[in-house]
């Protein structure tokens, strides 16, 4: 399926109504550039989940977890993950077969980790097309 969003608004509310539907134990993969609007998606899927605490991109600490919503959200950013093993140190397996939603941000990085049922979501800019567009496509 594929959605145009011409604001971070419309992202962010795309990412909330995805959100409000998740279910334990699903994995979201969240790929595209950078600035692509990753964290603008990250913040309306806490808000869909009923996170009310502020929601920022876990670049430098790997994984956030927020357990204030309807499901715990374990957000993660793998950009800075050299070797898929290191995953294991931090004990990926506990947050992706658990009891939460996991929503991991450049998950092509550690693609031999992710399970084959999870989503995948990418957000694609299109400059021809305006500053704020992009293309979000999302493959179930």
């Amino acid at each position: 399926m594929i959605k145009e969003s011409y604001s971070e608004n419309e992202t962010f509310e795309l990412a909330r109504s995805i959100a409000e539907n998740a279910k334990a134990g699903e994995i979201y993969c969240l790929d595209g550039d950078l600035g692509a609007g990753k964290t603008v998606f990250a913040k309306g899927f806490a808000e869909g989940l009923g996170i009310t605490e502020p929601v920022t991109s876990p670049t430098f600490t790997i994984v956030k977890e927020y357990r204030d919503g309807k499901l715990p959200l374990f957000h993660f950013d793998v950009y800075r993950i050299s070797d898929p093993d290191e995953m294991f140190a931090i004990g990926y397996e506990e947050y992706f077969f658990g009891n939460g939603v996991c929503l991991v941000e450049w998950s092509e990085l550690i693609e031999e980790l992710i399970p084959d049922n999870a989503v995948h979501i990418y957000i694609r800019r299109d400059l021809d097309k305006g500053l704020d567009y992009r293309m979000i496509e999302i493959d179930r």
